[in-house]
């Protein structure tokens, strides 16, 4: 799990991904799928058998 101090925007350009939220909860991800996240801690788990392609865009902010 991490945290950034960074509002992060993801997709997932081929492939399924799982995010895991805190608490244990995650979220399945397929092909087409985005995720914007400010500030969440969180963690990327591939439980699949094949490769994921994603793109990030993390935009920094003030504190």
């Amino acid at each position: 799990m991490h945290k950034t101090n960074t509002v992060d925007y993801a997709v997932v350009f081929d492939g399924e991904i799982w995010l895991e939220l805190d608490e244990g909860k995650t979220v399945h991800l397929k092909k087409g799928a985005v995720v914007v996240q400010n500030g969440t801690r969180h963690a990327w788990r591939n439980q699949g058998t094949m490769p994921v392609t994603m793109l990030f865009f993390l935009n920094g902010t003030k504190n």
